[in-house]
């Protein structure tokens, strides 16, 4: 089965519906680095490293050879925080000068039998709702009928407690004859143990904090954070978040062996979101956090060091790719 995708990244959601059993004809990404991951990685992969602006105005039937009605799956997570609308109905007007609204483009001219739309949870509640109801009207007058659901990583062979909200589209003259069942959660949820654990990395694959930040990290227990040091030591790291409301939970964060990561971030050194190694006082390594995003060892990310951590900080964890996948090409092969 066929498939096009937008705004790969660096191929977690591809190579996850590559292992699913999808041929990719095409992907755009404008990240040079992002784009040279994929093409290290993937050699035969049609990796166009353009402005989708530009692409998404082409003849796409015949830049990617397929002809309208005949491609199997549009996937791809357009970033769609920038843009609210009440809902005029204006269809892909509502939406121009966005990324969305190349995405919107793709599924126009091409017309595939399904789509895969994934982004993050808040876009649920962006502007009261309606920036997503905005989007569910398009790709109702785009002629699909759409189901979506949050789904956490963690539930799909993910070390990592990561929540995405996956929108499917099934084009509406074959959504009579076929129906898309989400995945079904596996019995068991791996944790960090579960992964290989790196010794002491070199600086050139992972980043470091500074002594005074690794001084208080070592007194910080695996699974814990800054209320499980002395308040003193505590209240001078965080100086004004100390003030702040809430649990503030994320701040001087140690993961522990026996759970899964909080969600891997594309900046490992964020004062409010540590996620500091459990037998090492330090950040996850690259491949360590790549490995916690359910990429195989072998997958090569281009660029310099944090480019390589923002890159599998985007992706969509290749696991969680699959079992959509899987489920998606199930319900195309009874067409």
């Amino acid at each position: 089965m066929n498939s096009i995708e937008l705004f790969a990244g660096a191929g977690g959601l591809a190579l996850g519906l590559e292992q699913a059993g999808f041929e990719h004809i095409g992907l755009v990404e404008f990240n040079k680095d992002a784009a040279d991951t994929l093409v290290v990685n993937r050699p035969q992969w049609n990796v166009l490293c353009e402005d989708i602006a530009q692409v998404a105005e082409r003849d796409l039937e015949k830049e990617f050879g397929v002809p309208k009605y005949k491609l199997d799956l549009l996937s791809g997570g357009a970033p769609c925080q920038s843009f609210s609308y009440a809902g005029k109905r204006l269809g892909l007007q509502d939406v121009r000068g966005t990324m969305f609204y190349h995405y919107a483009t793709f599924l126009h001219k091409l017309q595939p039998k399904m789509f895969l739309f994934e982004n993050v949870r808040g876009l649920l509640t962006h502007d009261g709702g309606r920036t997503f109801k905005t989007i569910l009207n398009i790709f109702e007058d785009e002629g699909y009928t759409t189901v979506y659901k949050v789904l956490n990583a963690w539930n799909y062979g993910v070390p990592q407690k990561r929540e995405r909200l996956i929108t499917i589209g099934i084009r509406n003259d074959l959504s009579s004859l076929c129906q898309f069942v989400f995945p079904k959660e596996h019995d068991y949820k791996p944790v960090v143990r579960d992964i290989q654990l790196d010794t002491n990395p070199d600086a050139a694959h992972c980043a470091r904090y500074s002594k005074n930040k690794e001084a208080v990290f070592a007194l910080v227990p695996p699974g814990g954070y800054w209320r499980d040091i002395d308040p003193t030591i505590a209240k001078a790291y965080m100086k004004t978040c100390w003030d702040m409301g809430g649990g503030r939970t994320g701040i001087l964060r140690r993961i522990g062996l026996d759970e899964p990561s909080l969600t891997v971030l594309t900046n490992p050194g964020m004062k409010q979101t540590d996620r500091c190694h459990p037998l090492e006082v330090r950040p996850f390594s690259v491949r360590e956090n790549a490995r916690l995003q359910s990429f195989p060892d072998e997958w090569i990310f281009c660029g310099k060091l944090s480019e390589q951590y923002k890159q599998v900080g985007n992706a969509v964890p290749v696991n969680l790719a699959k079992e959509i996948g899987l489920e998606i090409k199930r319900t195309l092969e009874v067409l």
